[in-house]
Formats: C-alpha cells, sequence, structure tokens
C-alpha cells in the first residue's frame, strides 16, 4: 500500500479509502489510486483486512447438483452478483438435500467466518437448518423460501404463478383441471399446489385429486401414463417444466393429442420450452431477477437494514401446448 501511495502521490490513507470503496474522493485522485494499483500488481492483504474490520468479504452459497435451470440460474447469478458488491463467493453443492448436510455445509462456511449465507434448496429440511442458524450470528437467505418460517426469504411469487397458469386454463373453457405437483417437501411445489387450487376455488370449480412427481421428466412421463388412460381430463398445469416435457412425450406416445385432446401448461420458463414440439404454454420466473434479489436481501441482513421486498412477479407465456377444449370433450 505504501508502494501504491508513493506511485500516486498520495497519503497512505487515501490509498486506503480507494481500496475500501469510500466515495469521498475526487475522481482525478481516485484514478491516479486505482492506475497505481494496476501497474504494481497490488492486491489488499484480505486476511490482515479481516483482522482490522471484522469482516471477511465473503459469502457462502449452498445448493444442490440437481442441475435443474432455476437453481443453477440463480447460483451463477448470486455468484456474480456477489462479486459486484465487493464479496468473496465460496459454494458448497450438496449431494442428498437432508437436514443434516445442510447444517454441516452452514456450520462449514460458518468456520471460514463467511458474513452471510445464501440457501438455494427450499426443502423443509432446508429451511429448518437455515432456522438453527438464526442465533448463530450469520444471517442466512433461503431463496424460494417459505416467509413464516424463514427470516429472511427471497423468490418469485409462486402461488401468483400458479395462479395465472391454472387460471388461463380455466378462462380458456377447461374446467377439470389435473395438477401435476412436485415433492410436497418442498416449499415451492406447495405454493403452487395452492395457487392452483385458489383459481379452482375462484371460478367455482372443484380441484382434481393432484398428482405427484419429483421434478424429473422421467416422473412427468410416468405421470402422462395415467393421465393418458383418462377421458376427463383436458388440461394439466404442471409445476414444472421438466415435468410437462416429459408427459408431452408420454401423452404422444399414448396418442392423445397436445393441445386438441389435452392442453398443458408448465412453469418455470426453461430455455427449451420456446422449442419443444409443440411450444410449451408456461410461467416464467425470473431467475436472474432472483439472484440479485438474494444479494440485496443479503446485505441488508448484514448490515442490519430493512429487508428489500422479497417476492419477484411471475409471467404467463403462451405459446401453443393450450387451446379451449374440443367440442364436445368433457370439461
Amino acid at each position: 500500500m505504501a508502494d501504491v501511495a508513493r506511485l500516486a502521490g498520495v497519503s497512505h490513507q487515501t490509498v486506503s479509502r480507494v481500496v475500501n470503496g469510500q466515495t469521498n474522493l475526487r475522481p482525478a485522485t481516485r484514478e491516479r489510486v486505482l492506475e497505481a494499483i494496476r501497474q504494481l500488481g497490488y492486491r489488499p492483504n484480505t486476511a490482515a483486512r479481516s483482522l482490522v474490520s471484522g469482516r471477511s468479504g465473503t459469502i457462502g452459497v449452498i445448493g444442490s447438483k440437481s442441475g435443474f435451470w432455476g437453481p443453477s440460474t440463480v447460483h451463477r447469478t448470486i455468484q456474480a452478483a456477489g462479486r459486484e458488491a465487493g464479496y468473496f463467493v465460496t459454494s458448497a453443492n450438496l449431494q442428498s438435500l437432508t437436514r443434516a448436510e445442510f447444517t454441516d455445509a452452514m456450520n462449514h462456511l460458518r468456520d471460514q467466518h463467511v458474513e452471510g449465507i445464501v440457501l438455494i434448496a427450499a426443502t423443509d429440511d432446508a429451511v429448518e437448518a437455515a432456522r438453527t442458524q438464526v442465533d448463530q450470528g450469520v444471517p442466512v437467505v433461503v431463496v424460494e423460501g417459505d416467509e413464516a418460517t424463514a427470516s429472511w426469504t427471497v423468490g418469485v411469487d409462486q402461488v401468483a404463478g400458479a395462479e395465472l397458469g391454472t387460471r388461463h386454463l380455466i378462462e380458456l373453457g377447461h374446467q377439470d383441471v389435473l395438477h401435476l405437483a412436485g415433492p410436497t417437501s418442498w416449499t415451492e411445489a406447495r405454493a403452487r399446489l395452492r395457487g392452483y387450487r385458489n383459481a379452482m376455488y375462484s371460478a367455482g370449480l372443484r380441484p382434481s385429486r393432484h398428482l405427484e412427481g419429483d421434478w424429473s421428466a422421467r416422473s412427468g412421463y410416468e405421470a402422462g401414463q395415467r393421465i393418458a388412460a383418462r377421458d376427463d381430463v383436458t388440461a394439466v398445469f404442471c409445476a414444472n417444466d421438466q415435468m410437462a416435457l416429459g408427459l408431452l412425450l408420454s401423452l404422444s406416445e399414448a396418442g392423445r393429442s397436445v393441445p386438441e385432446d389435452i392442453s398443458v401448461v408448465g412453469f418455470d420458463d426453461i430455455p427449451e420450452a420456446a422449442y419443444l414440439i409443440p411450444p410449451l404454454t408456461t410461467v416464467r420466473q425470473d431467475f436472474t431477477a432472483v439472484g440479485h434479489r438474494a444479494i440485496e436481501i443479503l446485505r441488508a441482513a448484514i448490515a442490519g437494514e430493512p429487508t428489500p421486498e422479497r417476492l419477484i412477479s411471475p409471467e404467463l407465456v403462451v405459446r401453443s401446448t393450450t387451446v379451449p377444449p374440443r367440442e364436445g370433450a368433457p370439461s
């Protein structure tokens, strides 16, 4: 730092203010210091800064190895947004989403003196593990968590999204709309089931007994075999696009045409959704916005400031898998 100060012709304290991101400096002075830093290849001693400031400048991110588009996109965005906010981001990807694994991962990150943690796996075990950290002094933001049980959470309004998808089918004239739900141990799946039921009841319709998958295309395919054998179902609202993808294949193999025989709505708007046969009507989640908002909420939690708005609005994307029920078909 002393070398930087000599080259820039400023004091040691001025260099310190530039390095620590303070703004009360003349632009010309700041640029001289930054140019000296570039020339000398200076890197702050993070260990020393941590000892002086009591802050590590590091945040942790815990995710899963599922490879699903949504969580993966949120994870990448958090890493980029965290770096832009001045944090070093360290990640842990878990093989099995058990409470013990979540707790071990959070304890490991706390041992590395992270200032906060973002948890990208809103299962009941994940939310419960996050609750145990409340008194540990490290804020934990749960992506798509339950606001009633998680101190800090962020995500798309899942209930509103499910209402959008289901209402779209109802407004087309479908009355017996089946819901292919995600695993009920996930807060997102329960919220989407609640939104589906809200829309059905609001329209004066009785919700069908829902089927449950595990988010995978395989589970959508297996559910589709059962749905294809039914004559009363004219529309299906799927809790994610992967299950909708499997459902489309299963219905096609059974000779059931989409959307002429059965309309299908997905949830997420994965990149492939627009290129399926036929292109999938779905509810879009802005995963990039979720990642950025997670960092905003984590920064506020670390600083003890008011929490920014948690929920992000979903959007219905209408493509080719939804039409009014065929005349004479059960509705």
